[in-house]
């Protein structure tokens, strides 16, 4: 049971997680990553931190219900955002 400590259950992708919709710039982060960019380049074209990048793609896959940053982008693609 300890390897479950502190970890916080997820949604399935479209449990309540459909209205939400993303930031143009949590947009931009995703299809620079579609487009083969690394975290490093992305935060770099963007003008921010790397940490920053990392933080906004959880919170996409956070706000997405789903446990990666692949999986983020998956869903994403499947309601058509990006």
């Amino acid at each position: 049971m300890s390897a479950l400590r502190g970890k916080r259950p997820r949604h399935h992708a479209g449990s309540g997680t459909d209205r939400w919709k993303p930031s143009a710039r949590d947009l931009e982060i995703m299809r620079l990553l579609v487009d083969g960019l690394t975290l490093e380049s992305i935060a770099r074209r963007l003008d921010v931190s790397e940490r920053t990048v990392r933080r906004r793609l959880q919170a996409t896959a956070d706000a997405l219900g789903v446990d990666s940053t692949l999986q983020a982008i998956v869903e994403a693609v499947r309601r058509g955002l990006i």
